[in-house]
Parts: C-alpha cells; sequence; structure tokens
C-alpha cells in the first residue's frame, strides 16, 4: 500500500469517527436527560474519541511523511494535519488533497516496487 493511499483511508476513519463521536455520541451523553438509555449510549460511544486520538496520531505522521514527499507548502501541509480535529473537514481537505498529489506528484499514488536491502 502507498503512502498516498494509507493518508485516504486514515482519512476516511478519522472523519467518520470524529463525525461519530462529536455528532452522536457527544449530544447523546451530555444532552439527553440524566439516566436514560440514550444517555447511556451515548457515554457507552465515548470509547470512540480514544480511538480517534490513537488513528489520529498515525494520520499526523502519514500526513507529514506525505507532505514532505509531495512538497507541499507550510500552510497546506497545516491545514492536512489539523482537519482531522473539525467534524467534517477532513472529507474536503482528502479531496483537495487527491488533486493537488495527482496533479502534482502522480508518482506518490503508484506502489514503488521493493528493492531488497544488499
Amino acid at each position: 500500500m502507498t503512502l498516498f493511499n494509507s493518508y485516504r483511508w486514515l482519512a476516511l476513519v478519522v472523519g467518520v469517527l470524529l463525525a461519530v463521536c462529536a455528532l452522536v455520541a457527544a449530544p447523546a451523553k451530555y444532552l439527553a436527560a440524566d439516566g436514560s438509555g440514550l444517555q447511556g449510549f451515548g457515554e457507552d460511544l465515548s470509547v470512540l474519541w480514544l480511538i480517534h486520538g490513537w488513528i489520529f496520531m498515525v494520520y499526523v505522521v502519514v500526513a507529514f511523511l506525505l507532505s514532505r514527499r509531495a512538497d507541499w507548502s507550510l500552510t497546506f501541509t497545516l491545514v492536512a494535519l489539523a482537519a482531522g480535529l473539525v467534524p467534517l473537514l477532513i472529507f474536503y481537505v482528502e479531496r483537495q488533497v487527491v488533486a493537488k498529489v495527482r496533479a502534482e506528484a502522480p508518482d506518490l499514488t503508484e506502489p514503488q516496487p521493493y528493492e531488497a536491502p544488499s
């Protein structure tokens, strides 16, 4: 799997997790009546915040490595890195990254042949 494909998969997973956490789990936990089943459901989903955090750290590393290989500007790199912190923004940024990489560094979208160390 290429770095580019890893970035795309991680962006999708981080985006979905953040959307579920921010738009479903948090409102259910904090806005539902105390002791209700909906509040319990929100509390059960709260573990997704932890999962999102761990996967987000991997996403940041992969996005940073991709930014260096694709030679992005500092501004574009920072937007790509921070996109996983704003619900739903990562889906838009991922589309921008795909377009930018395909236009400016198409070699990054193809798997590189493996060379065994000598």
